[in-house]
């Protein structure tokens, strides 16, 4: 019995020493673990209408998120989050705007403003309304070959390695094959993250287009003028090559995570970057570029409510996407870099949007142009980058068709646009290119269609 008991004391006490070295090991990235956490699951409570549970069940289950405590107040819509009661942070939710992660400094009692939404029922059927498609059977296509590419990214078996939650291929603007995890459907809204830029991108392909900004010209960023950075251009930023420092590593305190879970401010942090190569001479992947542009959209518009209207109201409530929220920081900055939601079917709207060129059932939201400007590769980015979308012109998927183009999101969201097959296919997950096989998917999705 003696024995038992020192046994047992024993083993809590390796239980103590390892959790405390755990927490050790993760301390100074307690407040980005805490933040991220408080966030997400704020968002998918309040955007999403999912449960605490099924967040933390399946959202936040990776290490080191799932050692974070998370309590939820449904009736303030407020979340907290802390690790053995370490860094707590906080996130809220505002109607029209979505979670934000505040800190102390943060009025919660401020009236905020909201985005006006034109919600219209055009008694058509997808994608131009709500109702439902007829059926429609092409002969141009491999039905069963479709629906066998679609299965194999899904998980069987509960071999949870390739983490799929939704996959939905269009065609000809018809939907050819459309399937969701259990407790997900053509309902359920799903964070884009970092397809998110792309949705930013195109916000500027509008204004472009109504003459109401000029890419081409000089970021205006009154902190650059005295120096080399006053000749960085909005095209390089949209670009990614503009030549500024910025480490973004999602697996440490870095610039993107200070960012997301730090700022009140996140149009900023690229600001006070400084020059390390002269642009277009280097390409790199920023979130804080996008961030920052989401700043200058704001200077375009008189007045505040200008900059929360107009990408709803110009493009993303035109073609339907009602679903969709882009959510806003502290400071009531849209996240340009990585907080838009919306269902699948609606994300497949926005890739259709691309497929026909800016053109939407007759009315031209952006100029056919504005694709060949976001699908033109970025200078040093290997034929991978365009405007604020990936490209497949490099060959980054061998075996998937060149003119490929896509908005690509962490965690493996995806939405695909393929010209040459009149196809766009998304894609959302938990795991990208490390759990899934996407070059053999996209290859037999296209395959299918003759």
């Amino acid at each position: 019995m003696k024995r038992f008991k020192k046994s047992i004391r024993v083993i809590v006490l390796i239980l103590f020493v390892g959790i405390c070295g755990v927490v050790a090991l993760n301390y100074p990235k307690l407040t980005i673990l805490t933040g991220y956490s408080a966030k997400n699951i704020n968002s998918s409570v309040f955007v999403a209408n999912r449960s605490l549970e099924y967040t933390d069940t399946n959202d936040n289950n990776f290490s080191p998120v799932n050692l974070a405590d998370d309590k939820i107040d449904v009736e303030e819509r407020v979340t907290i989050s802390s690790v053995f009661g370490l860094k707590e942070r906080k996130a809220i939710y505002r109607e029209g705007l979505g979670s934000v992660l505040i800190d102390d400094d943060f009025d919660e009692d401020k009236l905020a403003l909201v985005p006006n939404r034109t919600i219209t029922d055009t008694g058509l059927a997808y994608p131009y309304g709500d109702l439902k498609q007829k059926d429609t059977v092409f002969t141009t296509i491999n039905y069963d070959t479709v629906t066998k590419a679609v299965a194999s990214i899904f998980d069987t078996n509960g071999e949870n390695i390739q983490k799929t939650r939704a996959v939905m291929v269009l065609y000809k603007d018809q939907i050819i094959a459309e399937k969701y995890i259990n407790g997900l459907d053509k309902d359920s809204k799903l964070l884009g993250w970092s397809m998110t830029k792309s949705i930013l991108s195109t916000v500027y392909g509008v204004l472009q287009g109504q003459g109401k900004i000029d890419i081409y010209s000089k970021a205006p960023i009154e902190e650059w003028q005295n120096d080399v950075r006053k000749e960085i251009t909005i095209n390089n930023l949209l670009q990614m090559n503009c030549g500024l420092e910025w480490e973004e590593d999602y697996g440490s305190i870095s610039d993107v995570t200070k960012m997301l879970y730090v700022a009140s401010d996140m149009t900023t942090p690229q600001i006070h970057k400084k020059a390390i190569h002269k642009p277009n001479e280097y390409w790199y992947y920023s979130s804080g570029v996008s961030n920052l542009l989401s700043g200058i959209l704001r200077k375009q518009f008189k007045n505040y409510q200008e900059y929360l209207d107009y990408p709803y109201r110009e493009f993303i409530d035109k073609i339907g996407m009602h679903s969709m929220l882009m959510e806003t920081d502290m400071k009531g900055n849209y996240v340009g870099s990585s907080y838009a939601w919306a269902t699948v079917r609606d994300w497949g709207k926005f890739g259709l949007l691309y497929l026909h060129k800016g053109n939407w059932n007759g009315t031209q939201i952006f100029n056919p142009e504005w694709v060949d400007y976001v699908t033109t590769p970025s200078p040093t980015s290997n034929g991978d980058y365009g405007g604020h979308f990936w490209l497949n012109s490099g060959g980054f998927y061998p075996d998937a068709p060149r003119d490929m183009f896509s908005a690509n999101g962490f965690q493996g969201q995806r939405v695909f646009v393929i010209p040459s097959k009149d196809l766009v296919i998304v894609r959302f997950g938990l795991i990208g290119d490390a759990g899934v096989d996407f070059n053999t998917f996209l290859k037999e999705i296209t395959e299918a269609v003759e």
